[in-house]
């Protein structure tokens, strides 16, 4: 008769890295179950995986207990620094032990037993009945048990670990392991160990005495030292700790070993647990089809466990120096194969394009290159060759076999995505019919864990966290003439270039990924930013129709604008003079026109910056007003008008713009080529330029504005029960306000009113709303004194953000997104100053960004929920979203996109006022609003 081979599961590992290396997910009745489904895919992977030879016989699976352990009555404080389980885990627990007995395993827990107890008295029974035992975790303090008989089982690297992986982590051997973790301690337990006494340390000192008593009765004839002295006042300590990470091998088992024999899954139960939380590509395997294909509800965000993620407590980033020619192209459709094997096993690679052009839309796919570990990178070229400087094509995988097989493993989903602005990717891959997914995307989890810190950018990021510089663009292409496009790069060049983006790439998600839990960002990363991306791509890719004609008309007619103000300036002015200069403008205006108010910068030259020319309208300066409007129309007429004649799509017949989650600090969306942020939108030439952006034939545009959100997320933020008030009664909150401070309503008290209330929530200065009101400083500082006094939760709230601003050096939204100042205690005024404006809006304007971009994540599955695919998001600027549907269904889309919009803060945060959404359709983006 064959050995039985017990094989012990470590469940509260498999849940917490499921919880950590997933996004948030619920099932079709709304609850979460991101933890259980990664937990579900892992088990059955190890299944599969253990049909190989040495499988086991018997298999059980351990899970920690709620409550405190024995250790607790030994040390108080044991564990007692652990957060509790996250909130949207606890209700999993029971789920999870519902998906263990669905696969027909045991499922063992005791209270007041820890699980690694529990798991170390199991392998001492089986191995004293002369079973082998094989523990499934990676948890160092279960090394311990590894002997003859016992090895471990690494599920994330599918590595057994003997007594030869121990020695070569921390340097003694299994049966000595305990006294190394009882001199160095475990700061997640709060075992405290000695102070100043790492792994190395504790090592050697073990190797030279054998165990804790031992050093601790030779310390006091070490030669004089710091750590001498912690030892021989701390030993009490030391023999605690000792005792702490001493596994109890011998509780009562709860079950008889012979209970574990290892049986033939019966399909009922695991069929009828799959359908009930609706994973569907479970199903679909169940049923021998295959992976299948995710369906949108529960499976388009899930990833597969990742094998080569970090540990969850990895204290510094990747210091293994980078090998450039360690890097690998790959030329050919054997090598191609088993680097998607590889890639396929390692469950998260790193992900990059190489393309002709910076375009997404339009450039060609020149390369991929990927990444599976630290300097194991491949760049697999495409369409190199037939240049000058590579007369003949190289050897390279014929582009639709390549494309074929990338296919299959970019759209895996048991493999993790990982790109740093995969967004752009994404976009160049789905032109070749590939959707790229699950994803992770390192700019924006730098963004998430650093906004206001430094810049993220992928070169600035290597050399910030790895002391790395990468190879530039210039040192393979050139500049200027000479530049070559990406496909004119000799292969050796290339592949170290390519190759070298994604092993970078790799590192700062191996970096970041253990940070987002740690700081507290995963929220606002997993259920904000990252679901955007995807939605993203579909919109860059459906563009919006622009009337080049009717852009042609506006050019003219700007034109024509732009000629008359010059001829108003220049008769103001007295002379001719080219307004576009500052230089040649300020002498205008205070040289000899001597105005009051010029101020010369380190060039020596006046500054004519918007501020100055605002400053001097308001005080009746009548050049300066025709300036601003000359500068407004000119900046319309070239950035729009003419440009976006220029930026249409030949092949689609559209405007593509880029958008960036980014691009702003407060988590706001940016867009760019071009920019539509930055139309104006209550002027009269804003709605002319909108009125350009078309629907296509049968069509309509149908624009979803918030409406004052950021007031009403302020009234909220700011508990201030006046605004609340009338934000739940639908009330003018302008006309209230301007009765407050005027005791009158009227067009200019309500003018006024509105100013004021969106002034200061951008912490204007009194200067600066004397400038906006065209009053003086003094009068301003009234207005801003009476506001105060009729809302003062307004300014409490100012006072309290500006103090923990100055505090912790960030503010936060209401989901967690935080935005750093790190100067708002510079000793400069100027910077402090408008470090302390920013902080004093970033949390209203950064939560209703969080808002939107729950509302886009949720949009499209609503819709075509309700039958109505053909529905397209197509832009978003600032709080509006517009989108293009069949004429005939705007009744029935437009209750969907307002109850989306609503409910979006939901569940993540209740508000106190409701939101507000105005709908409106059209043929034209300006006929919609």
């Amino acid at each position: 008769m064959s050995q039985n081979h017990l094989y012990l599961i470590d469940g509260s590992g498999y849940i917490f890295r499921a919880y950590h290396r997933l996004p948030p997910l619920t099932n079709i009745h709304d609850e979460p179950v991101g933890a259980v489904y990664g937990y579900t895919t892992m088990l059955w992977k190890l299944a599969d995986a253990l049909h190989k030879a040495d499988g086991p016989t018997h298999m059980a699976v351990i899970l920690d207990a709620s409550g405190k352990s024995f250790r607790n009555d030994i040390y108080p404080q044991y564990k007692a620094h652990r957060p509790p389980a996250p909130e949207d885990l606890v209700p999993q627990f029971p789920m999870i032990r519902d998906a263990t007995r669905a696969f027909s395993l045991p499922c063992i827990e005791v209270q007041g037993l820890e699980a690694d107890d529990l798991i170390a008295s199991y392998a001492h029974a089986a191995l004293a009945q002369g079973w082998k035992v094989t523990i499934v975790s990676t948890d160092k303090d279960l090394m311990q048990l590894i002997q003859p008989g016992v090895d471990m089982l690494d599920p994330m690297k599918s590595e057994r670990l003997g007594p030869h992986a121990v020695i070569e982590k921390f340097g003694v051997g299994p049966d000595r392991l305990g006294e190394v973790l009882g001199l160095m301690g475990d700061s997640a337990d709060n075992v405290p160990g000695v102070p100043g006494i790492g792994p190395k340390t504790a090592a050697k000192l073990v190797q030279e005495f054998g165990t804790v008593d031992a050093v601790l009765a030779a310390a006091p004839e070490m030669k004089p030292s710091k750590m001498r002295d912690n030892l021989v006042e701390f030993a009490e300590q030391a023999r605690l700790s000792r005792v702490l990470v001493e596994l109890k091998c011998d509780a009562p088992l709860p079950e008889p070993l012979d209970d574990f024999l290892l049986k033939e899954v019966p399909e009922p139960p695991l069929r009828a647990f799959l359908e009930h939380h609706g994973f569907a590509s479970l199903l679909k395997r169940l049923g021998g089809d295959g992976p299948g294909k995710p369906d949108h509800q529960t499976m388009k965000l899930i990833r597969s466990e990742a094998k080569t993620a970090p540990p969850a407590s990895s204290p510094e980033p990747e210091q293994l120096p980078f090998d450039l020619d360690a890097y690998v192209c790959v030329q050919t459709v054997e090598a191609l194969d088993a680097w998607i094997e590889e890639a396929t096993l390692a469950g998260v690679i790193a992900v990059d394009t190489e393309t002709d052009a910076l375009d997404a839309m339009q450039a060609g796919l020149v390369g991929v290159n990927f990444a599976t570990a630290p300097n194991r990178a491949c760049y697999i070229p495409l369409a190199h060759g037939g240049t000058d400087l590579l007369s003949e094509t190289p050897q390279q995988v014929p582009f639709d076999i390549a494309i074929a097989k990338l296919k299959r493993l970019l759209e895996d989903p048991s493999v993790l995505k990982v790109g740093h602005n995969i967004k752009y990717d994404m976009n160049v891959l789905a032109r070749y019919g590939i959707v790229v997914s699950p994803i992770d995307d390192t700019m924006v989890m730098s963004f998430d864990l650093d906004a206001g810190r430094h810049n993220h950018g992928m070169d600035e990021l290597a050399l910030q966290h790895f002391g790395h510089s990468c190879i530039s663009f210039k040192d393979v292409c050139g500049t200027g003439k000479s530049q070559l496009t990406f496909n004119q790069v000799p292969l050796r060049d290339a592949t170290r270039y390519a190759a070298e983006d994604a092993d970078v790439t790799l590192r700062l998600w191996r970096w970041f990924k253990p940070r987002l839990s740690a700081e507290k960002v995963t929220r606002v990363y997993e259920r904000v930013d990252r679901p955007l991306i995807p939605v993203l791509v579909r919109m860059e890719q459906e563009g919006i129709k622009v009337d080049r004609d009717e852009l042609a008309r506006m050019s003219k007619e700007f034109a024509e604008g732009i000629a008359g103000f010059e001829a108003e300036i220049h008769a103001l002015a007295g002379q001719t003079f080219t307004v576009g200069s500052p230089k040649q403008l300020g002498e205008i205006l205070f040289g000899k026109m001597g105005l009051k108010g010029g101020r010369k910068g380190k060039s020596g030259d006046y500054s004519t910056d918007v501020t100055v020319l605002e400053k001097l309208a308001s005080e009746g300066v009548e050049i300066a007003g025709k300036v601003l409007e000359w500068r407004q129309l000119s900046k319309l007429k070239s950035t729009y008008t003419d440009s976006l004649q220029e930026q249409v799509n030949p092949k689609t017949g559209r405007v593509h713009t880029s958008y960036s989650i980014t691009g702003a600090q407060t988590g706001r969306l940016s867009s760019n080529d071009p920019n539509l942020q930055n139309i104006p939108i209550r002027t009269e030439i804003g709605r002319r330029i909108r009125e350009a952006f078309v629907a296509e034939p049968g069509n309509v545009l149908l624009s979803a504005d918030y409406s004052q959100i950021e007031l009403r997320l302020a009234a909220h933020m700011a508990d201030v029960p006046a605004l609340k008030d009338a934000f739940a009664k639908g009330e003018d909150i302008h006309a209230l306000t301007a009765m407050e401070l005027f005791g009158e309503v009227n067009r200019d008290t309500r003018g006024r009113a509105k100013t004021i209330n969106f002034s200061l929530l951008y912490g204007i200065s009194r200067w600066g709303l004397a400038g906006r009101l065209g009053i003086s400083a003094d009068e301003a500082q009234s207005m801003i004194d009476r506001y105060f006094e009729r809302f003062p939760g307004i300014n409490q709230y100012i006072s309290q953000t500006l103090q923990k601003a100055r505090e912790t050096g960030h503010t936060e939204t209401l989901f967690g997104r935080k935005t750093h100042f790190t100067r708002i205690t510079s000793s400069n005024q100027t910077e402090r100053a408008g470090s302390e404006r920013a902080a004093i809006n970033a949390p209203i304007q950064g939560t209703s960004a969080d808002i939107i971009k729950r509302a886009m994540a949720r949009m499209m599955p609503a819709l075509e929920d309700a039958g109505l695919p053909q529905v397209k998001m197509l832009l978003q600027v600032h709080d509006e979203l517009v989108f293009e549907l069949p004429e005939g269904d705007v009744a029935a889309a437009s209750p969907i996109i307002e109850r989306v919009m609503a409910e979006a803060a939901e569940p993540l945060v209740k508000l106190d006022v409701p939101l507000g959404v105005e709908i409106g359709a059209g043929k034209s983006w300006g006929a919609a609003h």
